[in-house]
Order: structure tokens, then sequence, then C-alpha cells
């Protein structure tokens, strides 16, 4: 019987997911809530706040000015209005909105912030993110303004909305007064304590939210990737004598530990498994290019760093990454710089590097698959040529070249697509968190740009992914074109199967590369869900 309760994540105060977070924030059927080891928690941060606003204790954003103004006081009678000029200045992003799952898993990331108890927020206001996401209050949030020293503008999107003000989406995707999304949700605007407006702002939560969702597809890219080499290893074998096998057999890659490389290898003798590449042909080429042979040292450097961005955004999740933040155990509040998420930065930027030489590899690729694409086209042409010979001997016979002439399933110049596809991956992969100026009089005089480093990465596993299909679906039609005199592997069977509808409706070669980046999903899905069901991983 299926279960009609909502799928939940409940955060307490354990260690938070990266990926839990990915897929709460995918799903607006998701229902969140905050335990009561987390609210017990959040209410204790509140009495430190408290204490120390009544001691008459001078603390940054709490009742001085921010940034330049950090040692001009705010007098007591002013905080509550502070608190929402705090939100209206800091509410300055432009450019396009955020989509449903990137605004959700902003909102998410700083709730799983307040429950780490640094930020002192009371407990009804971190309960109060948790009812923006679970009545589907969808804050209007521009990607840009923020510089990797918390990401305040897009976090004070998410507050003017909570305090009535900015705007939000409907259902419709109707831009609306932020006052509206909330009564149609049934909420009231929240009124912000003393220090709340800057707990509130003050934080990583696009770069890590964001980076959650990221995080998911470059896991999937890299399946994608062992999927798109192994289709090559099939088709170079049958047309060129290559397709060896040793380098991807378990004493190479126990000789060297470089983690992810034995995984991308295991996945590729997976794919290739049940087929005719599993036996030692006396006639196969010694070696292979390097775009094959070291393949499994490119995807596997690239794995490991996929690795490293999960364990650098847990890092941020489960920190405390608050400014000034609230000591729980010793009772104080303490000034520090744990908004500056460099190491998550860093991860950014490292990886599009890697998808940069994941690109390189595959471009190569290809191109080792465009003979026998030309070999294809002047068979055809030939035909047509004895077409043409044969109906011009006749009586009065018309010649067409388009009827006589094979339409081919696969677009002639995709490589052609791909090489410049590469080209953008390389100039993706320049540095993005180097750029920043300094700001606020000097005070704030270094930023992580981890934002732009981030959306550079976004893009990067967008052309990475058209550039894969584009090597998946040229290798699957030469394989098409090749027959099945030889079984394909048990994975690659059933990706070639899956792209053969494709190829054989013959759309525009946009469409081509969209239905076979949809197609792939599903496919990589498929053979992911039938390995775990063998017993086998993936």
């Amino acid at each position: 019987m299926v279960s009609s309760e909502p799928p939940t994540l409940v955060i307490g105060t354990a260690p938070v997911r990266a990926a839990d977070v990915a897929l709460a924030a995918s799903n607006p059927a998701f229902h969140v809530e905050l335990n009561h080891d987390a609210l017990s928690l959040i209410g204790r941060s509140r009495d430190v706040l408290e204490r120390t606003a009544a001691s008459g204790q001078r603390v940054y954003g709490l009742n001085t000015l921010l940034g330049s103004g950090r040692d001009t006081a705010v007098e007591e009678k002013s905080l509550l209005a502070y608190q929402v000029q705090v939100v209206r200045y800091h509410n300055s992003g432009v450019g396009s909105y955020l989509d449903r799952p990137a605004a959700r898993a902003v909102i998410l990331a700083r709730l799983v912030g307040f429950s780490r108890g640094g930020s002192g927020v009371r407990p009804e206001t971190a309960n109060f993110y948790a009812g923006l996401l679970n009545r589907g209050v969808l804050p209007a949030i521009p990607r840009e303004g923020s510089v990797g020293s918390s990401d305040l503008t897009q976090l004070a999107a998410v507050a003017a909305v909570a305090i009535g003000e900015g705007e939000a989406f409907n259902a419709d995707g109707t831009l609306v007064p932020g006052a509206k999304a909330l009564a149609d949700a049934g909420l009231q605007p929240l009124v912000l304590a003393p220090g709340e407006a800057l707990a509130l702002v003050s934080a990583n939560a696009y770069s890590v939210g964001a980076g959650t969702l990221a995080l998911l597809q470059l896991q999937q890219l890299a399946r994608l990737a062992d999927v798109a080499l192994s289709l090559s290893l099939e088709t170079i074998a049958r047309y060129d004598g290559g397709g060896n096998l040793s380098p991807f057999s378990p004493a190479i890659q126990a000789a060297k530990a470089v983690n992810g490389q034995g995984d991308s290898a295991a996945a590729v003798r997976h794919l290739l498994s049940g087929g005719w590449l599993e036996d030692v042909r006396p006639e196969v080429s010694v070696q292979d290019a390097l775009s094959f042979r070291a393949a499994p040292q490119t995807h596997g450097a690239f794995r490991s760093l996929v690795a490293q961005l999960s364990a650098a955004l847990e890092v941020e999740l489960n920190g405390r990454g608050d400014n000034p933040l609230v000591d729980v155990e010793s009772g104080l509040m303490l000034s520090g710089g744990n908004f500056q998420p460099m190491q998550l930065a860093l991860a950014f930027e490292g990886l599009r590097v890697a998808l940069a030489h994941m690109g390189i590899s595959s471009e190569r690729r290809i191109a080792k698959l465009y003979p026998p694409q030309r070999a294809i086209r002047a068979k055809h042409l030939q035909a047509a040529s004895t077409q043409a010979s044969a109906e011009q001997s006749g009586a009065g016979a018309e010649f067409n070249p388009a009827s006589a002439l094979a339409q081919e399933e696969l677009p002639g110049l995709l490589w052609y697509s791909a090489a410049g596809l590469l080209a953008e991956l390389k100039f993706l992969a320049a540095p993005a968190t180097l750029g920043a100026p300094t700001l606020s009089a000097d005070v704030e005089d270094h930023s992580t740009l981890a934002p732009l480093a981030l959306q550079q990465l976004e893009r990067s596993v967008e052309v990475l992914e058209k550039l894969l299909t584009i090597e998946a679906l040229t290798a699957s039609y030469l394989l098409l074109e090749a027959g099945a005199a030889q079984p394909l592997g048990k994975g690659t069977g059933v990706v070639v199967g899956r792209l053969a509808d494709v190829l054989a409706d013959r759309p525009s070669a946009p469409d081509l590369v969209e239905r076979a980046r949809t197609e792939l999903r599903g496919a990589v899905d498929q053979v992911l869900l039938e390995a775990e069901e063998g017993g086998g991983a993936w």
C-alpha cells in the first residue's frame, strides 16, 4: 500500500546530509520540520543573545551598525526599526530569479543553519522559515549580488517576504507582493526581534543550498561520463580494432590508490559486462589512445573532487557560519569570519577545471569516431550516384537527388558542436574567486565570490552534459549501423536501445541532443537501479 503521507525532512541537531537537502529542495511536496532538540537549542541560543543585549555589551549587528559602521551604536529605541532597515538595505540583488528548487534550497539551507544554534533567532522565526517551505511561499530571489562573504542579497530577498515586503511567485509563476504571498499561504508577516535581521541575511545559504543541487547533477554526470566512454569503447572495437579493456582491470586499478578511479573503471566493466569486449581478442590493439586508456584516471579524479564538494557542503551545512556567533556553551557572542566559505568556493573552482579535462577527453574520443561516419556518408553518396545513373539512363526520367540520398540519423557536424562546447568549458574553467574588489570602506577587503564560482560550475555542468550526450549519440549511431553481430554489454545495450528510438525520428540537431539528454538521464538511472538490485555498486 502506498503511503499518502508527504515525504518529510526532520531537522534536529544531528548532522545533515547535502543530498537530503537537495532532494527536499527539489521536491515541493517535501514537508520540513524542526524537532524538539533543534528547537530547544535555538531557544537556548536566543537566551544567550537576549542576556547579552540586556547587559549593554556592544555586539556587532545586535546594537551596532554594519560594515564600516561597526563601531556606531544603535539606540535601544531604534532596534526594531533597525531590523527592517537591515532587510531593506540588503535586498539589492539583480538579475534573473532563482528557479523553484534553488529558491527552496536557499530557505532550507538557512533553516538548517538556525538549527545549529549559532544565530540567536527565536524558535518561532525558525518555524516561520519552515512554514515558507511547507506552504509553498516562493520568494523572488535574484541570482546576482553576493560576493561570497555571506549571500546577503539573496537572503535579504527571502527576509523581505518574511516581513511582508519584497516579491514572490504565486502558483502560476506570476510575481506578486510578498505580503499577498504570505496571506495566500495563511501566514502573518514576521515582526523581527533585535538581532534577527542580521541572522536572517548573514549566511551562505545560496552557495550552500544551490550547491547541493549542483552536487546531485555532478554525481549524475560522473555516471554519464562512464556511459559515454563505454559506448565509445564498443564503437572503436568494431571500427578500428580498439576497445582494449586492460586499463580497466582490477589489477591496474589496485596499483594506484586514487579515490574514484577504481569506481569509474568498475562502472565501465559493469556497463560492458556480458558483451563481446569481455573476451580477449587476439587482434585488439595493445593500447588505445589516452582519452580511452587513461579515462579512469581522469574520471576518477573528477569523482574525487565531487566527493570533496560533498564534504565541503556538509561542513557548511553543519557548521555555524553566523557573525556574530552565539556560542551556547560559553554563553558569549563572538565576532568571527566563519561566514567566509573559502573551502566551498575552491571546491567549485576545482570542479570546473576537472569538467574541462573531462570535456577534452570526450571531444577527443568523438574525433576518433569521425572516420566511420565519413565512410558511411561515402557509402550513401555512392548509392545515390548509382541510383542517379540508373534513373538518368531511363527515357525522360527526372532525378531527385534529395530522395535518392539516404537521410542519416546523425547530423554530420555534431563533432564541431562538441568542439565549440569544449572551448566554452575551457573558458569557464578560469578562476572566479580572485576577482572581488574591497568593499565597505576597505573593511570587507577579501571575498570568496563563491556564488559566481557556483554559477560558472552550473553552466559547466550543462555544457559537459551536452558534450557527453553528443559522444553517446555518435557512438550509438555507429553501433546501430554496425548491426548486432557482436553483443553489446548489458549496460551499453540498454543505452543504445533507448537512443535508437530518438535517432530513428531524425529530429533537428538541437532537438536530438535535448531528447537524448533526457533519455540518457533515464538510462543512467535504469542501469544504476539494475546494478543495485543485482547486489553490485555503480
